[in-house]
């Protein structure tokens, strides 16, 4: 964090310093979005866009770097938040065996999917999908939790 935070500060003075320059460009896209009907109104946002970034120093590798970091980040919350709710409602948990023989254990914001004997479960919490997890102890006693 503490290398974004230094890209952000190198960001935020060098806005200071050419904050014309910004102005004049938001003002552009606002009348390019405003009264432009076509396609081309996209492609002009596209490359105003780009051009402000290049003129600022910004690659796409940084781009790349934040975006992944964002991501991550969010990722990451979203799988605490998944654990607590199987912490927070083991009691409201029902399980259902499918007729193909995989499992599904619910909860009011939480989905498990999986099949009998297997490693890995697939994760929804509020409907999105966090993917396939590994079958750790904990998940495993909420499932046997849900069973009863």
């Amino acid at each position: 964090m503490y290398k974004m935070d230094i890209q952000m500060d190198t960001l935020f003075e060098f806005i200071k310093q050419n904050w014309m320059l910004f102005l004049i460009a938001l003002i552009v896209l606002f009348v390019i979005i405003s009264f432009v009907k076509t396609m081309i109104k996209w492609a002009l946002v596209i490359v105003i866009v780009a051009g402000v970034a290049v003129y600022s120093g910004v690659t796409w590798k940084d781009i790349d770097q934040v975006v992944t970091t964002v991501k991550d980040e969010t990722v990451a919350k979203l799988k605490d938040q998944a654990i607590q709710a199987m912490k927070d409602e083991a009691s409201k948990a029902t399980y259902e065996r499918n007729k193909d023989g995989s499992y599904t254990v619910k909860t009011p914001s939480l989905e498990l999917k999986g099949q009998a004997g297997s490693t890995k479960v697939h994760v929804s919490l509020g409907g999105v999908s966090l993917g396939e997890w590994e079958a750790t102890e904990m998940i495993r006693q909420f499932i046997e939790g849900a069973k009863k």
